[in-house]
């Protein structure tokens, strides 16, 4: 309580100052005499803020109670006990009560001196609960029904009067959003903390037993705040969100913590709505407790019955039916008034769920009853903690406190306010200074969270620590700093691969970062094959308009390339060639290869909206290699050397609502219901820059995720392809194939590399992956939390006369399925379809697919069966 106060008095005194570093000593001893010093600034202080702390318990047993909530009788300023029952709240203003309230207890209210510091000992009372007597009607265990069940007759009232209790139903709402996420460590094994590379930063760790219940000692890692307005209308639908203020820190930040913030949010629940059928959390579609299906796949039970504040609330326990299925378990109260509304609600997993790493997670919500007699959302809390064993070890607890007030019913803002983005961001977001942050947090920081902000500002300033992340970036993210951070080596990824044409390959590379220069950015390798002895290079120039890194958005570049390297044909080149195309293990036979040159000059432009577009100019000079030929299908069967375009491209991408990770060499869409279409156009022109061809390719593609609540989901693809002009093999639409033993989505699994070329196709990939539904409900199967996988793809194309080297002169002859080749064809009127099921989450980490070709079975070297393998971390 003292060092939290004393927080507070610098911020007054000395706003843009630091805390004292006494902060970090543990005696309270040190930090009495340090009281009586500074007595004066303390009396002055006083006058300006009051603040409450204590302990709260049951006045039955004496427990610690948790999770009660605590505010400033009136006010929007509030905070909750933690898990032994200690609370602290301060906020500027005269208040001269304080109320204490949660379901299952008599709310009770605290006459307190204003302005002052109040030290209190809180004891609750237990609410009468109306189910007084219990009958016994049987020895034996009776079989749960939803038939004449009143626990399901009343949840279905809920479900009955969703619409009228949703704040949604309003025709324009506007609130204030304070937000706070953390991240810890916790457990940390003795032998790390003691381990040369760590023992210096030992002042990082917090030793304080039992904090959340979480074992000691814990390490903040990352620890952010928002404050934002909110303006929702109904009709038609427009929520935008301004951000008026943010601050936080971040030890891990060789990780992108703009995605990282982006991705905890959604993790941890961004916008948890209980009355929404279906609950996205942790990476998962979760079936809301009130869904409009619900009783079919919850348990209900009434516990208990409640008078709190002169109403009646009814206590409704639940848990799944399966408790592997992605269902929550936990109690509601229910308002007994005729609204049926959900005033409080706690939603926990069990430890039996198909969820992986998850150890335990809570989530509350609070409700509060407005003018409009609906209740809206004050309080959502998301606690949850991970970690490889689900028993023991080390793990990371994350808590997303968000905290909802100043409700404004039905005042609009002038209609051309909601044709702005959806997220605003204010001038000088990030230096608000304390008093900002003491007026608007709607909670109060607790002294551990308050010291997060020093000790990670002294972590910063050290050489160690800089050093170490360095480290650490190269491992994650595949570059190592070098040349004082203007430099990067690598990818490191790419270093070592292995191919049929080149034999062991070796590679180096490198890239400047913004500490070179913002605007000049250069990048480039030199790879080495030690069967085919020729040095293959890559080098490339942006000019970025932004100052933004090419790898990061939004984009705004001129690049300017020269690429010399190998691929198979299909394969599109792009400046960050990792060699994933040349896989180092195969199936079949890979010996159709290419020499690429490639030149290209283009401007890449991304808008906030997540719309962008690219144009370019590419010369393009190819070499066949391995068995692969270039023969005219003339009667002398001519060989051409090589061949070469010159393109003119434009790209158009639109990905509505798109969220992004941002990683260390690309960026990683996180994957939501919103569909993202591609389009691209390129343009062949003849004569130029020796270009032999002038042909027009239009193409694209629309992927959509569906998520189909306790199924799982479905990704789904459609595609499709129309060239115009008289090309070669070589410049037709080659289709994507896989001959490598890793699982490929956006590939055919069983089509060889060459097999099929089109001038025009359309195509449909689909997978489905059920979460573990059928497999959770199979005796002995269901521990091992499997999931189970359905893909099902099919191409449809065909190749006009004019593009057939069989019909027309002046083409190049398709390679000869003999020899061990496999051969090119034509896609028929019979469309190309393959079928796969597999199994995932083997070990949390492995998935293998059987993949069944059902067609096109008489081309060489072609088997109708093939089995592939991925492995990845998921929860």
């Amino acid at each position: 309580m003292l060092l939290s106060f004393w927080n507070y008095i610098i911020g007054l005194v000395s706003p843009k100052r630091l805390m004292p570093s006494f902060l970090n000593f543990s005696t309270l001893k040190i930090s009495g005499c340090l009281f009586f010093i500074f007595f004066p600034f303390l009396s002055f202080a006083q006058q300006s803020a009051t603040h409450v702390s204590g302990k709260i318990v049951d006045a039955s047993t004496g427990h610690p109670l948790s999770y009660i909530s605590i505010s400033f009788t009136g006010s929007k300023y509030g905070t909750s006990s933690d898990d032994q029952g200690n609370f602290t709240l301060s906020a500027p203003g005269q208040f001269s009560r304080v109320t204490f309230s949660y379901v299952g207890y008599q709310s009770f209210v605290k006459t307190i001196t204003p302005g002052q510091m109040n030290e209190l000992q809180i004891r609750l009372q237990k609410s009468q609960t109306q189910l007084n007597e219990v009958k016994i009607t049987s020895g034996k265990k009776t079989k749960y029904r939803n038939k004449g069940n009143p626990a399901v007759e009343l949840i279905q009232q809920v479900i009955d009067h969703k619409k009228q209790n949703r704040m949604e139903s309003a025709d324009y709402i506007q609130y204030d959003q304070y937000e706070r996420i953390g991240l810890s460590f916790f457990d940390i094994p003795a032998g790390l903390m003691n381990n040369f590379l760590f023992k210096k930063f030992k002042f990082m760790l917090d030793t304080t037993p039992n904090v959340y219940g979480l074992k000691p000692p814990i390490l903040p890692a990352y620890f952010n705040e928002k404050f934002s307005q909110v303006y929702y209308r109904k009709e038609p639908k427009k929520l935008i969100q301004q951000l008026n203020a943010q601050k936080g820190v971040n030890i891990i930040k060789f990780i992108d913590t703009a995605g990282l913030d982006i991705y905890l949010n959604r993790m941890y629940g961004n916008n948890i709505d209980i009355y929404e059928n279906n609950i996205f959390i942790i990476s998962n579609q979760f079936l809301s407790p009130i869904a409009d299906h619900s009783p079919d796949y919850y348990k209900f039970f009434i516990t208990d019955t409640i008078q709190q504040d002169g109403k009646k609330l009814v206590e409704l326990s639940f848990t799944p039916r399966n408790k592997g299925d992605l269902l929550f378990e936990g109690k509601l109260a229910v308002t007994l008034d005729g609204r049926y509304a959900v005033q409080s609600c706690e939603l926990n997993v069990n430890k039996q769920i198909n969820i992986n790493f998850i150890r335990t997670m809570k989530i509350t919500l609070d409700f509060q009853l407005h003018p409009d007699d609906k209740y809206y959302l004050t309080k959502s809390d998301v606690k949850a903690d991970f970690g490889i064993s689900k028993t023991k070890g080390m793990g990371v607890f994350g808590e997303r406190t968000v905290f909802f007030s100043n409700y404004k019913l039905n005042s609009p803002q002038p209609a051309s306010f909601y044709d702005g983005r959806e997220l605003q961001t204010a001038p000088n977001v990030a230096l608000q200074d304390s008093t900002y942050w003491l007026s608007h947090r709607t909670d109060t920081l607790t002294a551990k969270q308050n010291e997060v902000y020093d000790k990670v500002h002294k972590l910063e300033k050290m050489k160690a620590y800089k050093t170490e992340t360095n480290l650490a970036y190269a491992l994650t993210g595949g570059y190592i700093p070098s040349f004082g951070n203007r430099v990067e080596l690598g990818p490191v990824g790419a270093i070592y691969s292995y191919n049929s044409q080149e034999g062991s390959r070796v590679q180096v590379g490198g890239r400047t970062t913004p500490q070179f220069n913002k605007t000049l950015y250069l990048q480039g390798y030199a790879g080495y094959g030690f069967r085919d002895h020729i040095l293959k290079y890559d080098a490339a120039a942006y000019f970025s308009l932004n100052k933004t890194q090419f790898w990061r958005f939004p984009n705004d570049y001129f690049k300017i390339s020269y690429l010399y390297d190998l691929g198979v044909p299909g394969e599109n080149f792009v400046i960050n060639n990792d060699q994933q195309a040349l896989a180092s293990f195969q199936s079949g036979k890979t010996d159709y290869w290419l020499y690429n040159k490639i030149f290209r000059f283009e401007y890449v432009k991304d808008f906030e909206n997540h719309f962008s577009y690219n144009i370019a100019f590419k010369n393009w000079n190819q070499q066949p290699a391995g068995t692969l030929q270039f023969q005219y299908n003339d009667p002398a069967g001519t060989l051409v050397h090589n061949l070469t375009v010159s393109e003119i491209d434009l790209g158009l991408r639109f990905a509505p609502h798109e969220k992004l990770l941002q990683g260390t060499e690309s960026r990683h869409t996180i994957h939501s219901k919103y569909p993202i279409y591609n389009l691209q156009i390129n343009q062949g022109i003849k004569g130029v820059l020796n270009g032999s061809y002038s042909y027009t390719n239009i193409g694209g593609t629309i992927y959509k995720r569906f998520y189909m609540s306790q199924l799982g989901y479905a990704d789904v693809k459609v595609l499709g392809s129309y060239l115009i002009g008289k090309v070669p093999f070589p410049l037709l639409n080659i289709s994507p194939a896989n001959q490598s033993i890793a699982y490929d989505p956006d590939a055919y699994n069983k089509m060889d590399y060459l097999e099929f070329v089109s001038d025009h196709y359309v195509g449909f990939n689909y997978t489905q992956c059920f979460s573990g539904f059928f497999l959770n409900k199979i005796p002995l199967i269901e521990h091992l939390k499997w999931r189970e996988y359905l893909s099902f793809k099919a191409l449809y194309g065909g190749l006009r006369a004019e593009n057939d080297p069989q019909n027309s002169a002046g083409l190049y002859n398709f390679p000869i399925g003999t020899g061990g080749a496999n051969g090119t064809y034509a896609l028929g009127h019979t469309p190309y379809m393959e079928a796969g099921a597999g199994i995932g989450n083997i070990f949390k980490v492995f998935r293998f697919d059987v993949i069944r070709r059902f067609n096109y079975l008489d081309h060489p070297d072609v088997s109708k069966y093939g089995i592939k393998f991925s492995f990845g971390f998921d929860f």
